[in-house]
C-alpha cells in the first residue's frame, strides 16, 4: 500500500501537477521532499517486517521452551514487562513484553517533546523562583532587590514575589560550511509592568545566536558588556545583575562580537574577543529641559583578551579589557571609557576566587550608578569619572551545600557631581544555599549597602530573602 501512495509515478504525476504553479526550484524541493518520503517509509517497512519475523521466531521459541520447563510465576520488574522466575533463576522478559514496553515509552516521548517548525532541536530551560523579603528602613522603591541605600528613610517592608521567575529556549540548529554549528538562546522574565501580583509583564533578558567553529564564533545578540561577563552568584538579586551598582557592569544590551580561541599546550589558552555593544544612554540621569536633546543609543566599541590555565581541579583566568564609546546631550559629545580586568583563582576544587574591577569615566550606560555625566549651569557638559569592582569567594561543603561571600563598590568622583550625588555605593553580604533535590534550591540571603550622598552623608539598608527555585 506505502509503495502505491509514495511509489515512481506518483511522485511523477505529483510534479508534473505541480509545474505549472511553481518555480523550478520549489518544483525541486518538492521532488527532493516526497523523494525523503519514500526513502523513509521503505526504511519504516524493512523495519517492521524485520520485527515481525523476529517477533513469530521469538514466538516459536518461547513456545518449544515452555513445553519443557515447569510452570513459572510472573513478577513485575521497574520497566512494567514482567520477567519469569523459574528453578530460582530469573529470565529476561521476551521479545514481545520488550516491544510493548518500548512502545508505551516512544507514545509517551511523542507526547512530551518540544519541536520547532523547522524540525530542529530545542530546549525548554529556565526557573520558577519565589523570594520572600524584608527590607530596611531605607530600600526606596526598589522592594524585591534594592540597589541602593535610600537617602530619605521610609518604612520597613516585607514581601513575597514570583517575578524574578526565568523562562528560558535554547535552540540547536543545522551544520555550517567548515565544520561549524548554530545554536542559540532567549530568556525572559516577569520583572516589567507594576509590583502588583496581577500586573507582571513578560521582559526580554539574555538572547544570543552563535556561529560557531572550531576555534571561532560568531555572535549577535543581547548580553552583558563584552569586558564584565562574569556575575555572582545569588537567587535572590536575579532581574538584575548582583552587584548592580556596586562594582559590577551589568546592563543587558544588544551586541555583536567575535571570539577567536588559542590553544597554547594542553593546560593553557587564550580567547580574545572584540565587538560592538550598544550602551544604553536613557540610563543617564538628565535634567527635563535637556532631555529632548539625548542621544537615545550610542554604539560602543569594546575588546577583551582572557588567559586560562589549569591542571586537574585547579584553574586560573584574567583578562583586561577596553571600552570607547560616546553620549550626545545638549549639542555635545561626551566621552565614555573604561579599562577593566577580571578573573577567577580556584586553588582547590571546593574553593573558588571570582571577581572583576574598572576604571573610567561615562559609563551610565553600562549599568552603573545613573550618574554618567554632569550638566553644569553653563550648559557645559563634564563626564563623570568612576572607578569599582566586586569579589566573590565560594565554598563548596559538599554535594548539596555551597556557600558565596561577596562585595562591592562603586566610587563616583564628587567634584564631577551636583545636588545630592552618589559618590560611593558599597554593598556586601552572603548567602547558603542547600540544594533539596537535583533541580530544587534553596537559599538564604543577607545583604547590607551602605550609600554616602554629597549632602546626606551615608545611609544604611538591610536586605534579607529566602528563596525557592525550581530548575528545569
Amino acid at each position: 500500500m506505502l509503495k502505491r501512495i509514495f511509489g515512481t509515478p506518483a511522485i511523477l504525476l505529483i510534479a508534473a501537477a505541480s509545474a505549472g504553479a511553481q518555480t523550478a526550484a520549489e518544483t525541486q524541493n518538492i521532488l527532493n521532499r516526497l523523494d525523503r518520503l519514500e526513502s523513509e517509509n521503505r526504511r519504516l517497512s524493512e523495519e517492521i517486517t524485520e520485527l515481525k519475523n523476529e517477533l513469530a521466531a521469538a514466538r516459536a521459541n518461547a513456545e518449544t521452551q515452555t513445553a519443557n520447563q515447569p510452570a513459572v510465576a510472573a513478577v513485575p520488574n521497574s520497566a512494567g514487562a514482567a520477567s519469569q522466575v523459574a528453578g530460582g533463576e530469573i529470565q529476561k522478559p521476551s521479545v514481545s513484553e520488550r516491544l510493548d514496553v518500548e512502545e508505551t515509552r516512544t507514545a509517551e516521548l511523542d507526547q512530551k517533546k518540544v519541536e520547532s517548525s523547522q524540525k530542529m532541536p530545542v530546549q525548554l530551560t529556565g526557573m520558577l523562583l519565589f523570594n520572600a523579603f524584608s527590607n530596611g528602613a531605607s530600600s526606596g522603591t526598589n522592594l524585591v532587590d534594592p540597589v541602593v541605600a535610600s537617602s530619605t528613610a521610609g518604612q520597613h517592608l516585607t514581601g513575597a514575589t514570583f517575578r524574578q521567575t526565568v523562562l528560558g529556549l535554547r535552540f540547536f540548529g543545522p551544520q555550517l560550511p567548515g565544520g561549524g554549528k548554530v545554536s542559540g538562546s532567549v530568556y525572559m522574565d516577569f520583572f516589567g509592568g507594576t509590583i502588583q501580583p496581577n500586573n507582571n509583564l513578560f521582559r526580554l533578558r539574555l538572547a544570543t545566536i552563535n556561529l560557531a567553529w572550531k576555534n571561532t564564533t560568531l555572535t549577535v545578540g543581547q548580553d552583558k558588556p563584552i569586558i564584565a561577563p562574569r556575575d555572582p552568584t545569588s537567587l535572590a538579586q536575579v532581574a538584575v545583575s548582583p552587584l548592580t551598582g556596586a562594582g559590577n557592569l551589568w546592563q543587558w544590551q544588544p551586541q555583536a562580537r567575535i571570539e577567536q580561541r588559542f590553544t597554547l599546550g594542553d593546560s593553557s589558552e587564550i580567547r580574545a574577543q572584540a565587538g560592538i555593544f550598544e550602551s544604553n544612554e536613557p540610563a543617564n540621569s538628565v535634567p527635563a529641559e535637556y532631555s529632548s536633546t539625548l542621544g537615545v543609543w550610542r554604539p560602543a566599541y569594546e575588546a577583551r583578551v582572557l588567559y586560562a590555565y589549569s591542571h586537574g581541579n585547579r584553574r586560573f583566568e584574567i583578562a583586561p579589557g577596553y571600552h570607547a564609546g560616546s553620549s550626545r546631550v545638549a549639542g555635545q559629545s561626551v566621552e565614555s571609557r573604561a579599562v577593566s580586568l577580571d578573573g577567577l583563582v580556584r586553588p582547590w576544587s571546593r574553593v573558588e576566587f571570582t571577581g572583576a574591577w574598572f576604571r573610567g569615566k561615562n559609563l551610565a550606560g553600562l549599568g552603573t550608578l545613573r550618574q554618567g555625566f554632569t550638566i553644569l549651569p553653563s550648559d557645559a557638559v563634564i563626564p563623570v569619572h568612576i572607578d569599582g569592582g566586586w569579589g566573590q569567594m565560594t565554598i563548596t561543603a559538599s554535594s548539596r551545600w555551597s556557600f558565596h561571600f561577596f562585595g562591592g563598590v562603586e566610587n563616583d568622583r564628587g567634584l564631577d557631581l551636583s545636588g545630592n550625588g552618589i559618590t560611593r555605593n558599597f554593598v556586601y553580604g552572603g548567602n547558603a544555599m542547600w540544594k533539596l533535590a537535583p533541580n530544587v534550591m534553596a537559599s538564604l540571603e543577607l545583604t547590607q549597602a551602605r550609600t554616602t550622598y554629597l549632602i546626606s552623608g551615608t545611609r544604611l539598608n538591610n536586605h534579607y530573602d529566602l528563596a525557592l527555585g525550581y530548575f528545569f
